[in-house]
C-alpha cells in the first residue's frame, strides 16, 4: 500500500516542508561524499548505550539523528510520506508550529527506540520519527480525507484505488506495533528498523495535534 496522493489540496505553499526536504537531500549528499561517513554516523547519529543524561552533550544525537538516512531508498520513502501528508498538517499548523511538532516527534520518536533497547550500539537515524508525527496530526485531524494509493493484490497484480485516510494510517501503525513486539521477543530478529521511534513519533504527533491551538496560521 503506497501513498500516491491525498484528496485535499492546500491553499498556500508548504515552505516547511520544502525546507525539510531540501536539508534533507542536501545532508544525505554531504554524509555520502564528505569522505567520512563512518565518522559522522558515529558523532551525529543516535547511540543508544552512548546516552548520558547527566552529560548534555550525548543527548544532541536526539535532533540530528532525524536528518541522516543509511541509503537512499530510506531517505527517498521518509521524504515521500513527508510530502504527501505534511503540505495539510503544515497549513493546519501554520509557519512557526509545524517545525517544533516535526522536531517534538522526532525526539519522542527516538527517545521511545532508547526506552526499549538503551544498551544497544546500533546507531539510529533517519526522519521517519518525525515524519510518524506528522502521519499522526493527520490521522488527529484529517481521518477522513482520502488517500489515492497503489496497492498490490498476490496473483492480481497493482491497482490505484481511494482509501481512506483513517484506514491507510491505522494499517500503518498497527504494522510498526507488531514488528516492534517482534523485535523484542527473544530468538526474534526483524531487522534493523527502530519500530518504536514510528510508534513514539506518530503518539506525539497525535498528542500534540490534540493539544496545540490551531487557530492561529503563524
Amino acid at each position: 500500500m503506497i501513498p500516491l496522493k491525498d484528496s485535499q489540496p492546500t491553499n498556500r505553499p508548504p515552505l516547511w516542508v520544502f525546507t525539510l526536504i531540501a536539508a534533507n537531500i542536501f545532508i544525505f549528499v554531504w554524509q555520502f561524499t564528505a569522505g567520512n561517513t563512518d565518522s559522522i554516523i558515529e558523532q551525529y547519529a543516535l547511540i543508544p548505550s552512548k546516552i548520558n543524561f547527566s552529560d548534555l552533550s550525548t543527548l544532541f544525537p536526539f535532533i540530528s539523528s532525524q536528518f541522516l538516512h543509511g541509503s537512499i531508498l530510506h531517505l527517498l520513502s521518509n521524504l515521500w510520506f513527508l510530502w504527501i501528508f505534511g503540505d495539510n498538517v503544515e497549513e493546519r499548523l501554520g509557519f512557526i508550529k509545524f517545525p517544533i511538532v516535526y522536531l517534538l516527534s522526532g525526539i519522542a520518536g527516538a527517545f521511545a527506540q532508547y526506552i526499549f533497547m538503551p544498551d544497544s550500539s546500533i546507531p539510529m537515524l533517519g526522519a521517519s520519527g518525525a515524519i510518524a508525527g506528522i502521519l499522526g496530526a493527520y490521522f488527529a485531524w484529517f481521518p477522513h480525507h482520502t488517500v489515492k494509493s497503489l496497492v498490490g493484490i498476490p496473483f492480481f497484480g497493482f491497482g490505484v484505488t481511494d482509501i481512506p485516510a483513517s484506514i491507510m494510517l491505522l494499517y500503518w501503525i498497527g504494522s510498526q506495533v507488531l514488528f516492534g513486539i517482534g523485535n523484542i521477543i527473544p530468538g526474534q530478529d526483524i531487522g534493523g528498523v527502530a519500530y518504536f521511534a514510528h510508534i513514539g513519533g506518530f503518539l506525539a504527533g497525535y498528542i500534540l495535534a490534540k493539544l496545540i491551538p490551531t487557530t492561529s496560521r503563524f
